[in-house]
């Protein structure tokens, strides 16, 4: 874009993806996450340009760039521009504050590997519009305005887990983050001598896709049967093993499936938070093979490659566990490697895969890092 050339930015902002230890799809139905943000990130580089109104940002990833009018923000036929609309159409609900600025994008984060690169971009964008226009916006301002722009201009209607892990972390801790209460809780995640290797399988998703609205419908579909013998329940947060299997012959097997992970991955949440702070890595492990299972069987959201992936690190010694981790249909199974054996289940892994699928697959270790700040 033409205002490359002189662009001096005054704000430089790192917004990081995140990692989710353990929790899929629990935090729509309200309920616990185990997340942290890595290393991985967002860097964007904002001035103000002097207008009142006009706004250029440009993607150095993409090599494209577009410009839009605050006072006539509305969707773009581009996925990508709007995780930034919607955030601006957030903001300018909130104060008038907000002139014309320039942004300069740039990532280390893979799209579609499920670390969240959209909740990045969105946090990112947000944290660095309150620095340069002095918005006041909280932490939490930040978190929220940024769910409701990826429900409202991108169609993902995501819990709260990406925005409040890519906000709030802390460097060394996972969050235990109740999605209902949004209470939460840091967690050492000293893992020594294991350490958090990510195997991307090059499988794209969208999270904005049908079907990740569609399991979200699934588990309202259960919530609205239960509901009908025990009102108090308003999501699958309120429901115990028992009671959804007293259900079971009044749910359709799909919906029971869907309910079923959900009430077991809660438990898990809670199990791994526990198994942690007592330093049990073994459970660790343990936890996030029976994760990957009802992930694959029950939630039905993983894929051939992930599946290959998790089935390759059992046979692997060095390996306690692993799972495939995101929104799901692709991106990166998360793997907890002794640190001794994790150049050899890189390099088999790859060797294997491209035997398999034909395709490159790319390794690289995750560490819990501090959430979205200025540089």
């Amino acid at each position: 874009m033409g205002f490359l050339q002189g662009f001096v930015p005054t704000i430089n902002i790192i917004s990081p993806g995140r990692i989710n230890l353990i929790g899929e799809h629990t935090d729509y139905n309200l309920g616990y996450v185990l997340p942290t943000a890595i290393e991985k990130r967002i860097l964007l580089k904002f001035q103000k340009n002097g207008t009142d109104t006009q706004c250029r940002v440009y993607s150095k990833d993409f090599d494209k760039g577009f410009e839009f009018d605050l006072k006539r923000i509305s969707r773009s036929d581009n996925d990508w521009e709007n995780y930034v609309l919607g955030v601006l159409n957030e903001i300018t609900k909130r104060t008038d504050k907000v002139r014309g600025f320039d942004c300069v994008l740039e990532s280390d984060l893979p799209l579609g590997s499920g670390l969240s690169s959209s909740a990045a971009l969105e946090c990112g964008m947000a944290f660095g519009l309150n620095e340069l226009f002095d918005l006041e916006l909280s932490k939490m301002d930040i978190v929220t305005l940024s769910q409701i722009a990826e429900h409202t201009y991108v169609g993902t209607q995501c819990g709260i887990m990406d925005q409040f892990a890519s906000v709030m972390s802390e460097k060394g801790h996972v969050i235990l983050l109740d999605c209902r209460s949004l209470e939460h809780d840091l967690i050492s995640a000293d893992l020594d001598p294991y350490k958090i290797i990510m195997l991307n399988t090059g499988v794209s998703h969208s999270l904005a896709t049908s079907e990740y609205n569609k399991r979200k419908a699934e588990c309202e579909e259960g919530v609205s049967i239960l509901k009908r013998e025990n009102p108090e329940i308003k999501s699958l947060r309120d429901v115990s093993r028992e009671t959804l299997k007293r259900f079971k012959n009044e749910m359709d097997p799909v919906v029971y499936k869907r309910c079923h992970f959900i009430i077991e991955e809660n438990q898990r949440v809670l199990e791994m938070a526990k198994a942690l702070k007592d330093n049990n890595l073994e459970k660790v492990g343990t936890i996030l093979y029976k994760a990957h299972e009802g992930i694959s069987k029950e939630y039905e959201v993983s894929c051939t490659e992930s599946d290959f992936l998790v089935d390759y690190a059992k046979e692997n010694p060095s390996v306690l566990g692993a799972r495939q981790t995101g929104g799901g249909f692709g991106g990166c199974t998360l793997n907890i490697v002794h640190k001794t054996g994790v150049k050899n289940f890189i390099d088999t892994a790859i060797d294997a895969y491209k035997k398999e699928f034909g395709r490159e697959l790319i390794a690289f270790e995750a560490s819990p890092s501090g959430g979205t700040a200025k540089l």
